[in-house]
């Protein structure tokens, strides 16, 4: 019986750690060796990270990518290695290398390029042309690259129609909430369409505002799961294929020949025969390896938890600090650090003001007492009346207004920026996605420092994750019960809610989605039976506030349109919807 013992290697890499990063893939290899695999397939670019952006533009950056190919080639003996890098025949490519016993097969050049979204391959890459196949043991597989298993009649149809029975696809997909469904549905597709057994290599973790999920998975000819990996972890997954089931099953099915005539434009196929089928000795069986996908509120908190870590420590920071207000932002956030981090890693700063309440400190302290971590407090009293003073004269004749509001948060951000430049810490913002669409947040007040972790969770969502750490985190209810109760309030004047300036985060959040994520127009969004003035309101502050967008630190991506690199608008726009 024919059969191939598969691995996928869903490896941690980071961007530019050449060594680091072939490092972990000979481990790896070792790894699938000691499980008698007979391939392992690596992500997607693995030996650069992903993605490399405009280091693909340095030589030597290319050059030094392939010296590490060649040396994982070397370390292919008695497997076959399937492993993303960037090639440099003619042009550069998004490749994949073949290789096995010390020998390069053959390379695979990306032939669908992706430009859209948080992708610019086309800005570096030139597509491939070829689509090969590799006879090896007698055993025909079809190697592609991410983009190009989402085309029906793309690589994968012009490799089974010249008699690949396993494909390999590798990859570099970005997590957004609901994609893995979106994924495993797709892949299950072109597995049945094709008759033939498909895998789906990602990689794993943080790179800066991009967070990789892994779960790698693998279908058979029918479309079933038959393996799936760890999300937002490093696995090794290692499944049989069976496959003379194959090709029993593909043999009752005509539909592929008479897709022959089309599938010309995709590519060329090309077979490499390397050797005809030899039985090895047996081998014993593999139990299950169909790891339980994530709740979808697991799921989001894992990835806010592997983005903020691997940024933090890829950056080489090893701690943080931050703002703690007493509020829900700032309590998610902390406890998403720590969970990132360990709680010895995490600083917690009160910054009180007259407009604070007492109970938003007494909330802190809880926060802080239940998460573990240290919290110091540096009222902000003396350096606003300073402030307050020196301004007196260019503010007289005026009334106060946000101006003296903001006065207080920026001096929050030069204290943390302060502790961050004395002690070396990384400063985490906590301004959620909501604040950050429609500019309630302050330029160099609230939203100085280096990362922001929650710059892409809705409030709504905010709330909902905070119940899930409290659920499910340890310790369990380490956010005050009160935090989560109170009005959301900045503090920065008497008696001051959120919902003076905005309006309700049920409401405001359903609009942001229409407009930010859906793109709607305004007419849309009063038909969807939104109140018109409101809606008018949240585009002006959206449109207006592009500018202040454009200078906030990186966060964590999870939703499919984050601000920033998915949503692109200039900052000089005229354009009026009403």
């Amino acid at each position: 019986m024919r059969t191939l013992r598969l691995a996928m290697a869903q490896i941690n890499t980071t961007v530019g750690d050449l060594e680091g990063n072939t490092a972990r893939v000979l481990e790896y290899i070792q790894r699938a060796k000691a499980q008698e695999a007979d391939l392992v397939a690596f992500p997607e670019m693995v030996l650069t990270g992903y993605p490399p952006e405009d280091l693909l533009f340095k030589p030597s950056f290319i050059q030094a990518n392939i010296q590490r190919m060649d040396e994982v080639v070397a370390h292919s003996q008695g497997i076959t290695v399937v492993v993303g890098f960037v090639d440099s025949r003619g042009d550069i490519h998004n490749a994949a290398a073949v290789a096995r016993d010390g020998q390069l097969l053959g390379i695979y050049h990306k032939i669908y390029l992706p430009n859209y979204g948080v992708f610019d391959e086309e800005r570096y890459f030139k597509a491939g042309s070829e689509c090969p196949v590799f006879v090896i043991n007698g055993i025909s597989i079809g190697v592609n690259i991410c983009e190009d298993i989402w085309y029906a009649l793309g690589p994968t149809a012009v490799q089974r129609e010249a008699g690949a029975e396993v494909i390999v696809n590798i990859n570099a997909s970005p997590y957004y909430a609901g994609k893995r469904g979106f994924r495993e549905r797709m892949v299950a597709t072109r597995a049945s369409d094709n008759q033939v057994y498909t895998s789906y290599t990602n990689m794993v973790g943080g790179q800066d505002e991009l967070v990789f999920d892994g779960g790698s998975m693998a279908f058979d000819q029918r479309g079933e799961l038959i393996a799936r990996g760890k999300q937002f972890q490093e696995d090794l997954v290692v499944v049989d294929l069976d496959l003379e089931a194959a090709l029993r099953y593909r043999l009752r099915d005509p539909r592929p020949r008479k897709e022959r005539h089309i599938l010309g434009t995709v590519g060329s196929p090309q077979v490499v025969h390397v050797s005809d089928y030899a039985p090895g000795k047996p081998k014993i069986a593999l139990g299950p390896s169909v790891s339980e996908p994530l709740e979808p509120l697991a799921e989001i908190y894992s990835a806010l938890v592997l983005g903020t870590r691997d940024y933090v420590l890829k950056t080489g920071f090893q701690k943080v600090v931050m703002g703690l207000s007493g509020g829900i932002d700032s309590s998610l956030t902390a406890a998403i650090a720590v969970d990132a981090l360990g709680k010895e890693n995490v600083l917690g700063v009160a910054m009180p003001s007259r407009y604070s309440a007492e109970s938003s400190l007494l909330d802190a302290r809880a926060l802080a007492h239940n998460l573990g971590i240290e919290m110091i407090t540096v009222p902000i009293e003396e350096a606003f009346k300073a402030m307050l003073h020196t301004l007196l004269d260019p503010f007289r004749g005026t009334k106060p207004d946000v101006t003296e509001e903001n006065l207080q948060t920026r001096i929050r951000g030069n204290i943390l920026m302060a502790l961050s430049n004395k002690i070396g810490w990384l400063v985490l913002t906590t301004g959620n996605k909501s604040e950050v669409s429609t500019g309630y947040t302050t330029l160099y007040g609230d939203m100085a420092g280096g990362f922001a972790v929650i710059k892409d969770v809705p409030k709504t969502l905010v709330y909902k994750l905070a119940r899930h750490r409290n659920a499910h985190g340890q310790p369990k209810n380490a956010i005050p019960t009160s935090v989560m109760e109170k009005a959301p309030t900045a503090e920065l004047r008497p008696n001051q809610t959120d919902q003076d300036t905005l309006p309700p985060y049920d409401v405001l959040d359903r609009i942001l989605q229409a407009y930010v994520e859906e793109d709607r127009s305004f007419a849309d969004m009063v038909d969807m039976g939104f109140d018109q003035e409101t809606v008018q309101r949240v585009i002006t502050m959206v449109d207006r506030n592009e500018y202040k967008r454009r200078q906030s630190p990186p966060g964590v991506k999870i939703t499919p349109r984050a601000l920033g690199r998915d949503r692109r608008l200039p900052i000089v726009n005229r354009y009026k919807q009403f």
